[in-house]
């Protein structure tokens, strides 16, 4: 890095700015600079709801550490973990989903809307689903299975052909 033409006191000088610079990231790091993260204070095990008094919020202090985690609580609070969440360690956005607005077997209202034409009936999904989702349902009054689209109410507004 240097080479003979460099003074003893330009290595010095060199050197204590380098030793500055490290010091200043440790004290960022130690203040928290990096931003914070939410972990668990519990195991939190595959399936179940994230509460708010299972999370806390840490300091981040290692500026290595893999993008993709949770910052605040309500990024996590209400989902669902899909991994073993451990104490202590920071909880990926990608091993939580929302929780299904209709499940599998559960008695949910079907809808068919046509313009002025609105009909109900009663009905079982045939498999867990989000808002949004196309999904097979049995009408439980006929045994037909229908295809319809999951509504944020929990009903499902059947699709029409």
């Amino acid at each position: 890095m240097f080479g003979p033409s460099h003074s003893r006191l330009e290595k010095r000088i060199a050197l204590a700015a380098v030793l500055s610079l490290v010091v200043s990231v440790s004290s960022l790091a130690a203040a928290g600079e990096f931003g914070s993260a939410i972990v668990p204070v519990t195991i939190i095990y595959p399936g179940q709801q994230i509460e708010g008094g299972q999370i806390h919020t840490v300091d981040v202090t290692n500026p290595n550490l893999m993008e993709g985690y949770a910052r605040e609580a309500s990024e996590v609070e209400g989902m669902i973990t899909t991994k073993t969440l451990l104490p202590g360690r920071t909880i990926m956005i990608s091993a939580l989903r929302k929780p299904y607005t209709v499940k599998r077997g559960d008695k949910i209202v079907l809808v068919y809307d046509n313009g002025g034409l609105r009909i109900t009936a009663s009905g079982t999904p045939l498999a867990d689903a989000l808002t949004g989702d196309l999904i097979k349902v049995r009408n439980t009054d006929t045994g037909v299975i229908l295809s319809g689209t999951v509504m944020a109410d929990g009903t499902i507004l059947v699709a029409q052909k």
